[in-house]
């Protein structure tokens, strides 16, 4: 079997260690070197011609992020950033896939056991996938009105609504749903695994790429067409009825599968108020969290659609799901957005007959 070769880029020699024995534990990947700065990870490029490049965000004299610019404009390549994400480095992250990295990989922010294997996970399995893609180019633009899907009718009442779930994979999945969807769409409310105040600069590119508005979730906000709400990366986001209208709430209560923002606290909560007039989605993502939320939801009347493993970084959640029976349709990640909105318009022209 072919392995995918890798570069490790980073200024810290224990981590390159770290990262390297993790790339060599997977039997398809092979850490062909280390570079400790910008100007020895072009020699090593030139050189060893990798596959796939993991970059640290900080490095001495040229950063990560200005090295990332002038290799995607030299030798555009797949680029893994791995970088601890501190506060002050969200909206540099964002900057990276912007530029063109292809996946993000949060530092491990504990040395324990199972924290070392849950990043080890994601790494190997976020390397696999910008394998898979390969090099891309950048837009940072709405697309056109003109793309809108007309045949999927036109604007709907704050009545239907869909939810997503997502982790391991889930930002570019949940762009790739989200870019598609017309400015006429019901509301969306989104749960991403993510580290606290990611969300912020996730939702902000989210929406100069999307033709719905995309923000950061607040509390007691009335859930409208054409907006998307993302879960803070500090909150249980959920969705309550107000009289003939829905509104957010958010909750700092304890974690839920391990996980705050849960995917299993949105989707009950949608279970709970809305029941058929909502469609609920997941998508990649590592683990069980969602499974038995999506369950519930599909018990309701609720809709359910789930990310194929070929479209998935990470078959974890998706495949959970569908094997709970909580699952009406599995997709790949393409066909999603345009499913979703055929099923809600398709509600809609019943209920008007």
């Amino acid at each position: 079997m072919k392995k995918t070769r890798v570069l490790v880029v980073d200024d810290s020699a224990t981590m390159r260690g770290v990262l390297t024995q993790i790339i060599n534990d997977a039997p398809d990947l092979q850490a062909i070197g280390g570079a400790a700065d910008a100007p020895s990870a072009r020699e090593m490029i030139r050189m060893l011609q990798p596959d796939v490049l993991t970059l640290d965000m900080e490095m001495p004299r040229v950063t990560g992020l200005e090295f990332l610019e002038q290799l995607m404009r030299q030798h555009p390549m797949p680029v893994v950033m791995v970088s601890a994400l501190a506060e002050a480095r969200f909206e540099a992250a964002e900057r990276a896939l912007e530029l063109g990295a292809l996946e993000l990989v949060p530092k491990p922010r504990l040395v324990a056991p199972d924290a070392l294997q849950e990043f080890a996970a994601e790494l190997t399995a976020k390397i696999r996938s910008a394998t898979r893609r390969g090099s891309r180019a950048v837009t940072a633009h709405r697309p056109s009105a003109a793309a809108d899907p007309g045949r999927l009718g036109r604007p709907v009442t704050t009545e239907r609504f869909i939810v997503i779930g997502a982790s391991t994979g889930g930002t570019e999945a949940i762009k790739d749903v989200l870019e598609a969807l017309p400015r006429e769409s019901p509301g969306v409310l989104v749960t991403q695994h993510m580290p606290e105040g990611f969300t912020h600069s996730f939702a902000a590119r989210l929406d100069t790429l999307c033709r719905i508005t995309v923000k950061e979730a607040a509390h007691g906000e009335r859930v409208l067409p054409g907006h998307a709400y993302i879960a803070p990366g500090h909150s249980h986001l959920s969705i309550r009825r107000r009289g003939t209208t829905y509104v957010t709430e958010l909750s700092r209560a304890d974690p839920v599968n391990r996980h705050r923002p849960s995917v299993d606290v949105l989707f009950r909560s949608a279970a709970q108020c809305g029941g058929s007039n909502i469609v609920g989605v997941i998508l990649t993502g590592m683990g069980k969290d969602g499974a038995a939320g999506l369950l519930e939801l599909r018990r309701a009347g609720g809709y359910t659609y789930a990310q194929d493993e070929r479209s998935c970084v990470v078959f974890g959640m998706p495949k959970e799901a569908i094997g709970l029976g909580a699952v009406d349709e599995v997709l790949p990640l393409e066909m999603i957005a345009g499913a979703v909105l055929g099923r809600l318009a398709a509600r809609v022209h019943a209920k008007k007959i």
